[in-house]
């Protein structure tokens, strides 16, 4: 089935012009796909005439993703942990306003778009995040919050998995994180459930 679509006429200054051309040589595609991009992006971000806001009405910032990832690695676990919680509840604030609290393709659409990490599901539908979106406390924090909407395990941290027998028990139980490739994370919990055909 064909998508229906709409046109529509902006009339737009001569400098911007000259900027989405150059933007386009760049970039090797045409002006409309590249017009249809920056449209896209309405459905993640909010462009006011001075700021950027975020689907929840928050302003809104964007740094490069190495600059995030190292000021998150400078943390210790603990506060590692809050952070990448912090940021779930971003995304997840941003699903419940638009009816989609439940929908984590949705959810991870959203993390793609934003830059946070790209949408990439392998075969066996585990989420894999890649390791440049932070360190590993950080991503299993942001993950399980969007995963279960729940608060990640302050005590889950390296060294109390490490020094502690019960802890890694019930770490190892409900987190089972799982090597499938050296550059991305991926765990048990954050593994897409089989859909029933009908």
């Amino acid at each position: 089935m064909k998508e229906s679509t709409t046109v529509i006429t902006v009339r737009i200054d001569e400098n911007l012009n000259e900027n989405l051309e150059k933007v386009r040589r760049k970039l090797g595609i045409s002006k409309a796909d590249l017009i249809r991009n920056y449209l896209e992006i309405s459905k993640y971000i909010i462009k006011q005439k001075s700021s950027l806001q975020s689907l929840n009405d928050r302003d809104f910032m964007m740094i490069k993703r190495s600059f995030l990832r190292k000021l998150v690695e400078k943390e210790v676990e603990e506060d590692q942990i809050k952070l990448g919680d912090k940021l779930a509840r971003f995304i997840n604030d941003c699903a419940r306003i638009n009816g989609k609290i439940d929908d984590i393709f949705y959810k991870l659409d959203l993390c793609d778009n934003l830059g946070f990490f790209r949408n990439f599901i392998d075969d066996n539908k585990y989420i894999l995040i890649d390791k440049k979106f932070g360190p590993q406390k950080f991503v299993e924090a942001f993950a399980w919050r969007i995963f279960n909407q729940g608060e990640f395990n302050a005590n889950w941290t390296t060294s109390k998995i490490t020094d502690q027998s019960k802890i890694r028990t019930a770490y190892q139980k409900q987190v089972q994180p799982i090597d499938i490739s050296s550059s991305h994370y991926s765990f048990e919990f954050a593994k897409l459930p089989d859909v029933e055909e009908e």
